[in-house]
């Protein structure tokens, strides 16, 4: 009789720890479903914060262009889309920042090659960005090929197919405009240093997108002629002012010299691409949304494209405004 109590406790006792560990299991199961969940919802939220800061720079060029003179549109530095947006304070302390920057005054890699024909002028200005860079990788030949629509190699260190297939992986040359400017980094030989150096001064717009003056940065403005020397680029930039030139001949009168080496056709004083940053940090949850934005003449401010994989504003630049 003793024997049979023992063997029936002993049962008793495996089905205790048997259901104990099913329990404890379903515990844990139910716990990550509940963070899973929770993890989902606040991706959700920041997701939907980071398009309204996308609708906000929206609002903003809208505004800007309704509000704008009569005439051909005029853009520059001193507008209220140009200027560092405070950073707005979320629910349960998270915090959303945007940055509008003007893509239309950066250089424009697809401009080298237009409706498959090298752009001369387009050319030596970007030959001339990379020497004020101080990036001495022939990426100017390379970057032509790359744009052009043959596979043959066309400049002393350029590159075309049978380049790309040696490497490893091998792959080809796009042979058409860039939809991105992280294209660069498929360019044979692209050290990830001067892509960095790069970054902040060249776009991927339609070939056909024109140079803004007013928006231009100094090494921008500094590669449209030889002449035109970092120092003197300086000096233009500082006549320009808070209100920009308000037409294309105000600034070729300040060019000097320059202005015989300076095509016109390429250049404008309002601009239609923009690209908007919008970081939302909630906990330890953060998004990043980079959206590119094109402000047409018909009124309408379009989304071209979104990106989340980039790494945000920087510290300095995320500050922004204490005023409203």
């Amino acid at each position: 009789m003793r024997r049979q109590r023992g063997v029936a406790l002993i049962t008793v006792l495996l089905v205790v720890a048997v259901v104990t560990v099913v329990c404890s299991g379903l515990i844990a199961r139910q716990q990550l479903a509940i963070r899973s969940s929770s993890n989902m919802l606040i991706q959700r939220q920041a997701w939907h914060y980071a398009q309204g800061g996308e609708a906000l720079a929206k609002a903003l060029l809208l505004r800007d262009l309704r509000q704008g003179e009569t005439g051909p549109t005029v853009d520059h530095l001193g507008e209220p889309w140009a200027a560092p947006l405070k950073t707005f304070a979320l629910d349960e302390g998270g915090e959303l920042r945007v940055r509008i920057e003007d893509l239309s005054g950066r250089f424009n890699l697809n401009s080298l090659v237009r409706e498959g024909r090298l752009d001369r002028a387009a050319f030596e200005r970007f030959q001339r960005l990379l020497r004020r860079l101080n990036i001495g990788a022939p990426y100017a030949g390379r970057l032509r090929d790359w744009l052009d629509f043959d596979e043959q190699v066309s400049v002393l260190n350029g590159a075309e197919d049978n380049d790309y297939l040696l490497l490893k992986p091998p792959y080809r040359a796009a042979n058409r405009p860039l939809a991105d400017v992280s294209e660069l980094r498929l360019l044979l030989g692209m050290r990830e240093q001067d892509y960095r150096l790069l970054l902040p001064y060249v776009s991927a717009l339609p070939p056909e997108a024109p140079l803004n003056v007013n928006t231009a940065s100094v090494l921008v403005l500094s590669s449209l002629a030889e002449e035109l020397s970092p120092d003197v680029a300086l000096a233009l930039a500082a006549t320009r002012g808070a209100r920009g030139f308000r037409t294309l001949d105000e600034f070729f009168a300040q060019l000097g010299p320059a202005a015989q080496q300076v095509t016109a056709r390429s250049l404008a004083v309002g601009s239609q691409f923009f690209q908007v940053i919008s970081e939302v940090e909630m906990g330890t949850r953060r998004q990043v949304l980079v959206s590119l934005l094109q402000r047409g003449n018909d009124g309408r401010v379009r989304v071209l494209a979104r990106d989340l994989g980039q790494p945000g504003l920087s510290p300095i630049a995320s500050k922004g405004r204490s005023d409203d």
